[in-house]
This record gives structure tokens, sequence and C-alpha cells, in this order.
């Protein structure tokens, strides 16, 4: 069995992105970046909802071309290499051996899953509401950034019903940015 990952960039508190829209703000420093690079061996597939595609798929594959940062020099090839799955109802093509999931998004990745692929999906809230209500994630990644953005898209949608969660490991990045890890809890033994 395969396990998916959400990892997500917030601000202390907690959104993903400001009041404009604007993702500009999270400090990729080496440690954050090799973080990164430990969670994506080959083979593991990129997860998108059709937001951060569109924001990912017009960055990484000519990345060199608009930045210096070893961050981003290390993360380019390894993002231009891997499979990518995108689900969208409204996109019709993607490029960079991207396959898009329309329907039964849920039914179908969890398929990908079971056939023993590891997934990490990259932010989406949507994405990661709908597949936190089909207890399709295995372990939460959130990385905190120290700001205030006092406003913007919350990490987390409001859902139906609480997740019970196991926290497993807490860790800081570049004395900065602090990395919440969870799983999902164990359920409770019936006696």
């Amino acid at each position: 069995m395969g396990k998916l990952i959400h990892l997500v960039h917030q601000s202390l508190d907690g959104y993903i992105e400001g009041p404009n829209g604007e993702f500009d703000w999270p400090a990729m420093g080496p440690e954050l970046s090799a973080y990164s690079q430990q969670l994506t061996p080959e083979g593991t597939v990129f997860l998108y909802g059709r937001k951060v595609w569109e924001l990912m798929s017009g960055f990484w594959p000519n990345a060199e071309q608009y930045s210096q940062d070893p961050h981003d020099l290390a993360f380019a090839p390894v993002w231009r290499a891997a499979p990518k799955v995108v689900v969208s109802r409204t996109l019709e093509t993607a490029d960079h051996d991207t396959r898009i999931i329309s329907e039964n998004a849920a039914e179908q990745l969890a398929t990908l899953k079971g056939s023993g692929t590891d997934l990490v999906l990259f932010g989406g809230a949507d994405l990661a509401a709908h597949l936190t209500e089909h207890h399709l994630i295995d372990e939460y990644h959130v990385v905190v950034h120290p700001l205030l953005l006092g406003g913007g898209r919350p990490t987390f949608r409001p859902a139906e019903h609480r997740t019970a969660l196991d926290l497993v490991e807490t860790r800081t990045f570049d004395g900065r940015s602090t990395l919440l890890r969870h799983r999902l809890a164990a359920p409770a033994d019936k006696a």
C-alpha cells in the first residue's frame, strides 16, 4: 500500500496564501529544501489541485530561467522527472508527464495508493479537504512560517467530521520555520 502525504506551507495565522492570493513568502532554506527532496524520492507521484498545478507548471519546467536560488536549482529537475496527477474538473490538458483526474478522484487515488504508489499532495486546501473526508491522507506535514498574513486562504477547510491525528514529529528548519508532522490516529480499541 502506498502512502499519501499532504505537504503544505502556512503562515503562523493559518493561511496558505495571502489576501490577494500571494504565495511569495515561504523561505526555503537549505534544511527545508533537503527535507522536501527527502519526501519526493524517484517514483513518487506529485499530486495537485488545478490552482496549485497552474502555479507549479508555470515555474518548475523553466525554473533556472527565473531563479538561481539553490532550492529551485535542485528541485527543478526532480519536478520535471516526477510523474504528476492533477485533480480538476475544468483542466482539459496538461503536459510534463501529467495525468488529469476529473471524475471519482478519491476512488482513483485510492486505487493508485493501493498499487503501492506513494503520493505527495502539495498545498491545495480544497483537494486536501476532499481527500481528508475520504480518509486518504496518511500524513500531514505542515510547515509553519514565521509571518502573519492577516487573511487569505486558510490551510484547512471546514469539515463535517473531526479527524483524530497523532503528532509524530516536530522539527525546526533553518532556524525559522517549524514542521508539524501528524499521522491519522489509530482507531480506538473497542472493548
